[in-house]
């Protein structure tokens, strides 16, 4: 028998609050495939962006960065993750996360 599908606020997950992320835990994102015609850096920054509090973010840049990875990965248009995440009237504290790490904006 087929259950009524969710709608609104009954379809969404509980956030969870307080949970311990090991570094182990941080560096599985180094892993994420990213989608088609995206570049595998940025993916993995919007993925970590979505993904984490600042607090996380701002921990797992270095680990991305050590790891060779590149902070100015840029789609088609030239635009970088520090252009995207810039929008974001709270997000304060993943921008300087990115800026200390070298990150710059592609587009003016």
């Amino acid at each position: 028998m087929k259950e009524d599908k969710k709608k609104g606020a009954a379809r969404t997950q509980p956030a969870t609050r307080n949970e311990e992320w090991s570094d182990e835990r941080l560096k599985l994102f180094l892993d994420l495939e990213p989608p088609a015609n995206v570049p595998a850096d940025y993916a993995i920054l919007l993925k970590a962006y979505r993904g984490m509090t600042a607090d996380l973010f701002q921990r797992f840049v270095p680990f991305f960065v050590e790891a060779g990875r590149n902070v100015n990965a840029a789609l088609d248009d030239g635009s970088t993750i520090l252009d995207h995440i810039s929008q974001h009237r709270r997000s304060g504290d993943y921008v300087a996360a990115l800026e200390q790490a070298g990150a710059r904006k592609g587009r003016p």
